[in-house]
Formats: C-alpha cells, structure tokens, sequence
C-alpha cells in the first residue's frame, strides 16, 4: 500500500485547474467534430459519437484520479449517472473507469492524519484512544476512516478530513464550472447550472465534521429501535470539524451483497429505498449520497447507514408535493401533472405554454420501471437499452418541450432517486415497483413483510 500513498491534496492548485480545463478544451473538440461528422448512416454517428464519449471519460477520470475533494467528488457523481446513446460495451467500459473513482482511491499517509487529528483533538491520538489502526479501512474524496477502540472499550469508526481539503473543495468548485458544457454534452436534459450550483452548496457543507455529526445524531434518533434499520451512534466529545467519531458496524459490503441469493439481494435493495425514502419523508431531508458504499448488511438482518454530510433540508411535507406528480403520470392526467409540476416550480413562463400529453410522455418513459404491480427483476442490460432508445429522441423532444427547471430543493431529492434506481440496477433486484413507491411517497398501503414491521414500528415510534 505503501507505493499508492497520496501526497496533500492542497499541492499543485494551479496544475488541478490545468487539469480540469485540458479535459473541457478536449471534451469540446470532440464533439465538435462529432457535430460536423456526417459519415455514415445512424448508426455509425451513434458508435463515432460512443466513442468520443468514452475517450473524453477516459481523460476526465485520468485527471480526476490524481485529485481529491469538489473534482473526485463531482466525477463520483457521474459515475451513477448512466450515460445515454452508447452500447453495451461503451456503457460496461465507462462505468468499471469511473467506478475507480470511488473505489480505488489511495490513502493519504497516517503521518500527515495523525498531526491533523492531534490539532483538532489538542493532544496524540494514542492519548485520546485506547487504540487506533494506522492503516485506514476506507478512503474517500475528502477525509478517510480508521478503526480504534475507546478508552471505555467502545469499537468505533474515526472519519478524518484530509489536510486542506476545505480550500481545495472551494478551488475546485470554482473551477468545475469549465466542465458544464461538457457535462451538457453527455446529458442534453439536465440544467447542469443549477446542479452545479446546489452541489457547490452542499460539498461545502460537507467539508464540516459538526455538521454532518448533527445530521448523524438526528437520523439515529429518529431511527431508533428500528427492526431492519440502524444507524450507529456518534461519539459527541469526539466530534471536531474535521474528525467524526461513530460506533463500529460490523456487515457485508455492497460489492458482496449482490453476489447474494436474489431474495437478500431483493430483500437488501428494499430496506436501502425505506431508508432514504424514509428519512425524506419523515424529517423532509433529502440524503444526497446513498452511495453503496454508504451502507452494510449487519450478520442480524439489519442494514446500517452512515455518511451524512451531503443533506439538504425540503419544505415541510415536500414529498407528498412531488406525490401529486406522481399520481398524474399513473392517472393519465396531464392537466394535474402540469399543475403540480408548475406548483412545484418545475415549468418557466405560463401553464398554457406546456404540452401536458407530451410532459406524460416523458414522465411516464422515465418512470416505466416502477409503473408494474407485479415483481419487476431490474437488469443493467435491459436498462441501457431503455436509456440509449431515450436519448435518440431526447434532443428533438427538448426542442419541442423547452427545459424542466429543476429548482433547488429538488435537486438532491432527484439525484437521491437517480442514485437508488441504479443501485437497484446494478443489484438485479426485483420488487413490486409502483406498490412500493406508493407506499413510500404517497403514503399508501403498506407492502409485504418489511412494510408491515415498518408501519407497527412507526406507530409505537410516533407514540
């Protein structure tokens, strides 16, 4: 492990914005040439643009693997977006490069970790614990994680902020700006600015341990005592602004469950959907990172949760808002989908100026997955057939349509959604999609086993 340490990531400040500025210049020279390329029928246009999409992933992943904070943590993020108009061999090539983004990242070395943790504790770890692991159990964009042992006994996880990251996340947040028109490129139905500009809001929230420690012990409060759900507990006398201290949990990874039977796959994959459905709606915050890595399957049955520096607070009842959206599209009503999506702050200018047939079209493609009241198995293969057939029409359509705002209390709701839909994908997991949706947006009958313990533990909860 030695030979892969990273140095600080605040080196080189001006050499990340070189880096992130070569991959925009290259990105737009590709596609431009992808724009005056007229060989060929469709499909070699297709697998010609395919293939400067993955060559522009390519050198945006061999930049980003040499930095940390906003840079790594935006290409994390592209990396449960799926990529629309490539083939499978494109699609499985992209995903295994920006897969290494969040799974292959080197830590940083205990020597320089060691000096942050005894400036914000004000004395040597080994005198704060009992014992502390130098080899890090995990390491991430901004900070990694270390096993130690309290002086009470207690096992437990110490998150540690890599030296500096606060002032490169700024930096780079800046500078993660030249990369929208590229981003606009890859997904033509996004209003990259304004994602952008919630994520800057939210990873600068992240870079603070006490903030995300508050988060931490209000989701472990409301989750108390939960049958399949638990979140670890918060060491408070611990906690700095860049050190979190939780209790250790003991499970299964992602990468380990879904090698599982298909029932604990199936079984896994629904706890993961109650939680965060859960949390959005009953404390109106939206988890924007339910990363696979943010999650275990406990040797009891229960799944743990952590990590929960990337929230964001929704107006009251928020959820059952975006309800009324959902109703629409299964009742066929555009006239209620355009109000509730106009309500919701989705739609610029006047209702009249919205087709609600075509807005149900397009709702209605991009939710088919949960529309079924019988089992749906999801696959990877199956999934990137539905989204390269979207993106053949998806320019002409925005042409005719205009752009759905996204405001921004929405915007890590939907990315929280994006992100559970392809964890299930990537899982095969198989659910009653729409009754499970009803349940858990609309509030409706509860479904199955797990919905049944939830509802008698929400009722002695509220109690």
């Amino acid at each position: 492990m030695a030979d892969r340490r990273a140095s600080r990531p605040t080196r080189g400040r001006v050499a990340r914005t070189a880096r992130l500025g070569r991959v925009a210049a290259g990105g737009a020279i590709r596609f431009a040439a992808d724009r005056v390329d007229g060989r060929g029928g469709d499909d070699a246009r297709r697998q010609r643009r395919g293939d400067r999409v993955v060559a522009t992933i390519d050198a945006l992943v061999d930049q980003l693997s040499t930095m940390r904070g906003a840079a790594m943590k935006a290409g994390q993020a592209l990396s449960m977006i799926e990529l629309p108009g490539l083939d499978e061999a494109q699609s499985a090539h992209l995903q295994r490069r920006l897969a290494q983004l969040r799974d292959d990242i080197p830590p940083v070395g205990w020597k320089q970790m060691r000096k942050l943790l005894a400036k914000e504790w004000g004395a040597e770890p080994e005198r704060v614990l009992a014992r502390i692991d130098p080899e890090p159990v995990a390491a991430a964009s901004i900070g990694q994680v270390y096993r130690a042992r309290t002086h009470e006994g207690k096992e437990v996880a110490v998150k540690v902020q890599y030296p500096g990251i606060a002032e490169v996340v700024e930096s780079d947040m800046r500078n993660l700006t030249a990369l929208i028109p590229l981003v606009r490129q890859f997904k033509p139905d996004l209003t990259v600015k304004d994602l952008f500009s919630e994520l800057r809001e939210r990873i600068a929230e992240e870079c603070d341990y006490e903030l995300e420690a508050a988060n931490h012990r209000r989701l472990a409060r409301f989750w108390r005592g939960h049958p399949f759900i638990f979140v670890p507990a918060v060491e408070t006398a611990l906690a700095r602004r860049r050190v979190l201290v939780t209790e250790w949990v003991d499970g299964m990874s992602f990468e380990d469950v879904i090698r599982q039977p298909e029932a604990v796959r199936d079984r896994y994959i629904e706890i993961v959907f109650r939680f965060y459905y859960g949390t959005a709606s009953g404390l109106d915050l939206a988890c924007g990172d339910p990363h696979p890595g943010n999650y275990l399957l406990c040797p009891d049955g229960r799944a743990a949760f952590f990590d929960f520096g990337m929230m964001r607070r929704l107006p009251a009842h928020y959820l059952r808002s975006e309800a009324a959206v959902t109703r629409a599209v299964r009742d066929d009503d555009a006239d209620a989908l355009v109000s509730a999506l106009s309500e919701l702050g989705y739609l610029a200018g006047e209702r009249s100026d919205w087709d609600g047939r075509a807005l149900l079209e397009r709702l209605r493609r991009r939710s088919a997955w949960r529309s079924s009241e019988e089992p749906v198995r999801l696959h990877p293969r199956r999934h990137r057939r539905s989204a390269r057939g979207a993106s053949d029409r998806s320019r002409e359509r925005n042409a005719q349509l205009g752009q759905l705002r996204l405001p921004p209390e929405a915007l890590l709701l939907l990315r929280m959604q994006g992100l559970l839909y392809l964890t299930a994908v990537r899982a095969r997991a198989s659910a009653r999609w729409a009754p499970l949706h009803r349940e858990l947006i609309e509030q409706a009958e509860a479904v199955g086993e797990l919905g049944a313990a939830h509802a008698s533990w929400r009722s002695g909860h509220h109690r």
